[in-house]
């Protein structure tokens, strides 16, 4: 029995080939990712609207690996979405944003191995990981 955080036997599939900076996606419920994650894996988690979280998904992957790099999608009108706060307090470490489209160019390069959807409601609620090393 698994004893870790993280116990999705596809999104540990996924991780275990990981390596140094590979990168993870973690979408909200609104993300496009069929369209917007490239040839990454996917693996669709949203059970309700709201459920799980991004930030419920993001604590249980850090659990078990380092991350070196968090990227998020900035809103258009330059305004910071509460939820990058938590990010940073789950982190350690201070995100890197880029606007709307160029994230979504960012989500469908081939260093990019696994998409992950949650039910997550709050919008620009996305962060793609870098894969650090330990």
């Amino acid at each position: 029995m698994l004893t870790t955080k993280l116990i999705h036997p596809e999104i540990m599939s996924a991780l275990s080939y990981c390596g140094h900076g590979s990168k993870i996606l973690i979408a909200d419920g609104n993300y496009p990712l069929a369209e917007k994650s490239g040839d990454a894996d996917k693996v669709y988690l949203g059970l309700t609207p709201g459920l799980p979280t991004v930030t419920d998904v993001l604590k249980a992957i850090h659990s078990v690996i380092e991350i070196e790099k968090p990227e998020v999608m900035i809103p258009g009108d330059g305004s910071t979405p509460e939820i990058f706060k938590e990010f940073e307090e789950e982190l350690g470490l201070p995100l890197s944003g880029v606007g709307r489209f160029e994230y979504y160019d960012l989500c469908c390069e081939p260093d990019v191995v696994l998409a992950i959807s949650t039910g997550e409601k709050r919008v620009f609620a996305n962060i793609l990981l870098t894969v650090g090393c330990a």
